[in-house]
């Protein structure tokens, strides 16, 4: 075989995300820059607050890409990535989108990441914070207990 068919979010699927995300920020009290992307990367969904700093816009969209490409949380490389550790200078990989800031997290169904969240203007613990609830809201539709939409 020479293809193969792999699962990813749809726009209605990063709608539910963004949603999720938004909600939580505004119960935190911290508006948020939210990017969806698919599996492949690429900016599926994005979201400006009103207040949410525009210096945190391509941070949000590279916490994304991150989190996808990488299939990891960015908070992962929180010890790795400090001088002498195993990941030192992995940010300057990817042409310097590869980030290592809490915030990024991919989101998987049945176990194949089909794209990813990432959240950026507030401290990481909240970045991190929002992204989480963006998952888990698309995450009670792919496991089928949320309302029904094609994802």
């Amino acid at each position: 075989m020479a293809t193969r068919q792999s699962p990813t979010l749809t726009l209605a699927g990063a709608r539910t995300a963004i949603a999720g995300a938004e909600a939580r920020a505004k119960e935190i009290g911290v508006p948020m820059n939210i990017a969806i992307v698919d599996n492949a990367t690429h900016l599926l969904a994005f979201s400006r607050m009103d207040g949410a700093k525009i210096t945190s816009i391509n941070i949000a969209i590279d916490k994304a890409f991150t989190a996808a490409g990488h299939k990891a949380p960015t908070s992962v490389y929180k010890e790795a990535v400090w001088p002498g550790g195993v990941a030192f200078g992995i940010w300057n990989s990817n042409g310097g989108r590869f980030l290592t800031i809490a915030g990024g997290i991919p989101i998987v169904q049945d176990g194949v990441v089909v794209g990813a969240i990432g959240c950026s203007t507030g401290t990481p613990a909240q970045d991190e914070d929002v992204a989480k609830k963006g998952v888990e809201a698309i995450m009670k539709i792919l496991q089928g207990k949320g309302e029904k939409a094609k994802l």
